[in-house]
């Protein structure tokens, strides 16, 4: 199949790769371009440990003068890419919730929510977030801080290859990593006067909060993985 990958770099390319390898053709219009907040205010601390979201998060705090202190500390991670983010980052104390934010709430609920009294957990957020992670957290008694580590920024425009490819319906699949990034591309194929419902595209989605956005642009039917992780949508690719 054609394929148009969505997702911002580094993973973008990394996901081309993975469906090269299946033997797809494969574009790529990164849609949402992450830029890291070098002054990120982490507070005082101490914390008991660091949450994640995305693997965006450990990227943007590379270069940060108190990087060193955090990664003594354990992490707790929403998702196996991001958990291997983390290690790669240099945490040595990393779990992963294997899912979505809600997961991770209830991974942190499991492992901390018999001692109220611990030190607070610092998320280390981007500046739009899907899910209100701090305050699932908060309901049941578990405090953290939230730090804005990077933004994510929407881009313009479709590449041009990729608005001729997609107005002449000669892309088969389109994968949506993100519900913020499912937003832009409705919003940019309405820009370029592109009918996703005119389309025979299909919409492969991480999740039914991802395809939110397509549905209501009104794609009959969005695929989604059965599970919020990459090999759950790629598995929902080989399927189709």
């Amino acid at each position: 199949m054609r394929l148009l990958v969505t997702r911002p770099a580094p993973d973008g390319e990394r996901t081309a790769a993975a469906l090269r390898a299946r033997g797809h053709d494969v574009m790529l219009a990164p849609l949402l371009s992450v830029e890291p907040e070098p002054a990120a205010e982490f507070g005082p601390g101490p914390w008991g440990g660091v949450l994640i979201t995305s693997a965006n998060a450990v990227r943007a705090i590379a270069a940060h003068p108190r990087k060193g202190e955090l990664a003594a500390l354990p992490l707790l991670a929403v998702g196996r890419r991001s958990a291997a983010a983390a290690r790669a980052a240099g945490f040595a104390d990393v779990v992963s919730a294997d899912g979505d934010a809600a997961d991770l709430a209830r991974l942190v609920a499991a492992r901390d929510g018999a001692a109220r009294a611990r030190l607070p957990l610092l998320y280390l957020a981007g500046e739009d977030r899907a899910a209100d992670l701090a305050g699932e957290l908060a309901a049941q008694g578990i405090a953290t801080h939230t730090a804005v580590v990077y933004r994510a920024v929407v881009v313009t425009s479709l590449p041009p290859d990729v608005k001729a490819a997609l107005g002449a319906g000669a892309i088969d699949g389109v994968l949506h990593y993100s519900r913020r990034s499912a937003d832009a591309f409705t919003a940019l194929a309405l820009a370029a006067v592109i009918d996703l419902k005119q389309l025979a595209t299909k919409h492969y989605c991480l999740s039914a909060q991802v395809a939110e956005p397509l549905r209501q642009a009104g794609v009959a039917a969005p695929a989604v993985a059965a599970t919020p992780d990459e090999a759950a949508l790629l598995a929902l690719v080989d399927g189709a």
